[in-house]
């Protein structure tokens, strides 16, 4: 049972922005008879030639009885694998707005974050899924400014939220390894 404000998606490990080498990296629990899927390890900011491929979001859905919403990912160039991502409630209602365009009459918070930065003159470069542990997938947002390039790491969930908040597109890159080992 989770407790009044605790963040259930923490609980089964959903996804976490935690450095993959830390020792606090969360542990993810896999439910009796379910396969866990294959540790997956990509060093964070790598990048060389032919070690990311182009994606491209194409859905965002919550098939019931299922208690996250699943963010669904395509390779943009052949074979067109797909990756899906389980994401937090909240993050995943984010995601889906910004992905159908949805306007409110007041900034959500990533529309608000995305204000800020342009505001301050920062830019996206991109939005790189790096790693996987088991169902949980870590990220990094490529960030450009008068003051140089900086990359922080994300959730995929947040990093998604703010590429689909973008006028004009933004490149969202799975590690080659990621993808194949999905």
């Amino acid at each position: 049972m989770t407790a009044m404000g605790a963040d259930p998606a923490a609980e089964v490990g959903v996804e976490t922005a935690a450095d993959p080498g830390a020792d606090a990296a969360p542990e993810v629990e896999v439910e009796a008879g379910a396969d866990p899927a294959p540790e997956v390890e990509v060093e964070a900011g790598g990048g060389g030639a032919g070690e990311w491929c182009l994606v491209s979001v194409v859905d965002v859905h919550l098939d019931l009885p299922a208690e996250y919403p699943e963010v669904v990912l395509r390779e943009n160039a052949d074979p067109a694998r797909e990756l899906r991502i389980q994401v937090g409630l909240a993050e995943g209602r984010a995601i889906a707005a910004a992905f159908r365009k949805y306007s409110s009459p007041r900034p959500l918070t990533h529309r608000l974050f995305m204000e800020l930065l342009d505001g301050h003159g920062v830019n996206l470069v991109a939005l790189r899924i790096t790693f996987r542990r088991g169902q949980v997938y870590f990220a990094e947002l490529e960030t450009s400014s008068a003051l140089g390039c900086i990359v922080t790491p994300c959730r995929p969930s947040d990093g998604l939220a703010l590429v689909l908040q973008q006028r004009l597109p933004v490149p969202i890159l799975v590690a080659r390894q990621v993808l194949e080992g999905n």
